[in-house]
Formats: structure tokens, sequence, C-alpha cells
């Protein structure tokens, strides 16, 4: 019989300042000595927003006006499983005060990375600072020129985290260049480039790279320095656990649906994927047939957000 899941509702408080708070946890609790997002457990039959509230008032002492949600987090610890549903917090009442003696921290978005946290507060962060959208570039064709043109078009419209893929049988020479361009236009616009694969090129070009499933068996430690964002491609749970252990920044997991990319492969559908989500701290990207329409319920599910081709790629470019 599934062991059942504990509801935790969590709340974004943001200052004047744009800090965010976040409260240590006491001696003697799970976890003692993390720092996570204020909240606590739902009550049977209460809604997540009433929850969020009364715990806001209990533990900080403030009255707070519930806004949208963030992101909801299914995390498989080895006592309990629970699902951490996190709502921005549009504003408040009263001066936070840790009533159960846990310390509180304001603390700037950037650093929030730097704080000890446990493994379902992570994701919540990577919801916070890193982009809900991942475009995979498809094969370049016959006009590199147009693709350039097209990669400018879906930066313009605010991708802002790219995978560099040549698709099979590009001429090595001819994917350099194109991807030396490419990585230059993402800089350009302060968008993030990871290139699929190919370790040394990333090396070359200074950009990330993005690991396929294959290679995580070959590797024993983070290719490349810190400060370059490593990503991979994940279909299980082994593979996530390889991905977390290597360091990886993220992991893209599916296919979510069939696509024409992979026709003969089943989607995991989105109970799977919040079930494998249950095992890692990783920030996951849904793959797999999804659109930006699909961004709310990859929330909901714990995904950071979607990664995609044709629908992050333009149909047609100026």
């Amino acid at each position: 019989m599934p062991e059942p899941v504990v509801e935790v509702v969590a709340g974004v408080i943001a200052d004047a300042r744009g800090r965010i708070l976040l409260a240590r946890r006491t001696e003697g609790r799970d976890l003692a000595g993390l720092w996570e997002f204020p909240g606590g457990k739902r009550e049977p039959g209460e809604a997540p927003d009433a929850t969020l509230a009364r715990e806001l008032h209990e533990e900080l002492g403030i009255a707070a006006e519930v806004g949208a949600p963030l992101i909801a987090v299914p995390q498989q610890y080895p006592h309990k499983r629970l699902r951490l549903d996190v709502r921005r917090v549009d504003a408040w009442q009263g001066t936070p005060k840790g009533l159960d003696g846990q310390a509180l921290a304001w603390v700037p978005p950037r650093k929030l990375a730097s704080y000890a946290m446990p493994p379902a507060d992570r994701p919540v962060v990577a919801a916070l600072l890193q982009p809900d959208r991942y475009l995979v570039t498809p094969a370049p064709g016959d006009d590199d020129a147009a693709w350039l043109r097209a990669l400018e078009t879906a930066l313009a419209q605010g991708v802002r985290r790219v995978q560099l893929r040549p698709g099979a049988g590009l001429d090595p020479a001819r994917w350099r260049t194109l991807a030396r361009q490419a990585a230059a236009r993402c800089r350009g616009a302060q968008a993030e480039v990871l290139v699929n694969g190919d370790i040394a090129l990333a090396q070359e070009l200074r950009s990330g790279v993005h690991l396929r499933a294959a290679q995580l068996p070959q590797l024993q430690r983070r290719p490349l320095r810190d400060g370059l964002p490593v990503a991979a491609s994940c279909h299980d749970r082994d593979e996530l656990r390889h991905a977390e252990r290597l360091g990886c920044d993220f992991a893209v997991l599916g296919p979510l649906q069939p696509t024409p990319t992979h026709p003969g492969a089943a989607g995991l559908g989105w109970a799977a994927f919040a079930a494998l989500r249950e095992h890692t701290s990783l920030p996951l990207y849904a793959i797999g047939g999804l659109r930006p329409d699909d961004l709310a319920q990859a929330r909901t599910h714990g995904a950071q957000g979607i990664a995609a081709i044709r629908a992050l790629w333009p149909a047609r470019v100026p």
C-alpha cells in the first residue's frame, strides 16, 4: 500500500528590497538546521491558501495575503512522502518573528542557493530564479543564416535557456562555426547556452554542456568547471540519480507524450513524471509534446518548466 503523502504549503515572502524570507528548522525536528520557505502542514479539508495564512500567522505573527501558486514539489524522504505546495505571498501585515524559536533570514535572491535546504525546497529556488522554458534547437537544414535568424527570433520572444543540438550527419566543422555564432547570439540576449553532448566544444565555447543519457554512465565527475552549467537528459530513476551525483544543475525528463522525434517511445504521463520527481532534488524540465500552455500544469507536478523543439522554435522568421 502506498505511503500517505504529507501535504505542506509554504510561502515566498519578499520585502521591499526583493529579499526573500527563509526560516531555519529548529533542533528536535526532521532536517534540523536547514533553511526553508516558511509554512506548514495542511489539515484535512483545509484549502491550501487557508493553510498558508494560518501557518504564517502561527509561526511568524503576520496576516498574509496569499497569491498565485509557484510550484508543487513531490519529494520522497527516508521516513515520509511529502508534497510541498509553494505560493507567493502578495502582501502581509505585521513584522515577521520566529515565534517557534526559529531563526529567520532575509536573503537576496542570488544568494538563495548558498543556503543549505531540504531537497523539496531546492527546486523552489530554481523556480524563482531560472527560466521556465528550455529551447532545444532543431537541425540547421541547408540554410545556416535562416537558422540563426530563427534563433534570434526565439531569443527576442523571451527564451533564456538554449540547448544547441546539431542533429545527425552535420559536418563537424560547419557545426562548430554555427555553434560559435549561435552562442554569441545567446550571450547577447543574456540567455544561458549549452551544447548537446560535446564536452570539448562546450569548453572551447565556454558554454554549458547538456549530457545525453548514454553519456551518464561514462562519467564519474562533473565534466565542466563550476560556473558553467551542466544538464542531462534522463528517462528513469537511475539516470536521475546519476545526474545528481555528477553535480548536474538540472535535468530534462521524458518523453512525457509520444513525439515525432521519438515516435516509438511511450509517454510517461504526468503521474509517472511526478513519481520520478520524488527521488531527486534537481530542477526538472518535462519534455515531449509540450507547449508553453502546459507550463502551469508542469509546475503543479514539480517541473521547472518545459523543454521543447517545435513549440519554442519560430515557425516563421522575419
